[in-house]
């Protein structure tokens, strides 16, 4: 890939504890926030003065979208959670890569202490022949980003 160029290609992974997710369609909303704190100070001759300073960073989510199937290992881990409420069991670090067209891993997400907050079924219609897709919200306390 030459320098500057952007990637084309949409190739990516991601590993959840031991096991690859299987099926994938999309990651959306991976994000991460930091407090902001305001530090009000006076200067010398009394003028006030305000500094914005990087706080403590909270905890991020990230949604995947992935075709439903048989996938015995995700489920599982979905059921920890979400039916039987065992976070700390279910806590996982969450690996995301992302590829080049030549499947050189770009970027490598690492997602520490991962569980599913939430999850959203297919939209079934008679007569569509649309694959059947279920969505995962995952939350995480740390990120690293390689």
């Amino acid at each position: 890939m030459a320098e500057g160029d952007a990637l084309s290609t949409h190739i990516f992974g991601v590993q959840l504890g031991g096991f690859m997710v299987e099926s994938l369609q999309e990651i959306s909303g991976l994000s991460v926030e930091e407090d902001v704190v305001d530090v009000f100070q006076v200067t010398s001759t009394g003028k006030p003065l305000i500094r914005k300073q990087p706080g403590a960073q909270k905890g991020g989510e990230v949604t995947l979208t992935r075709g439903l199937d048989q996938s015995s290992e995700f489920t599982k881990w979905l059921k920890e959670t979400l039916e039987k409420g065992a976070v700390s069991a279910a806590r996982q670090n969450v690996t995301i890569e992302v590829k080049d067209s030549e499947g050189n891993t770009v970027r490598r997400m690492q997602l520490t202490n991962a569980w599913a907050s939430k999850w959203e079924g297919p939209s079934l219609k008679a007569g569509e022949s649309t694959a059947a897709t279920e969505k995962v919200t995952l939350v995480f306390e740390e990120i690293t980003v390689e």
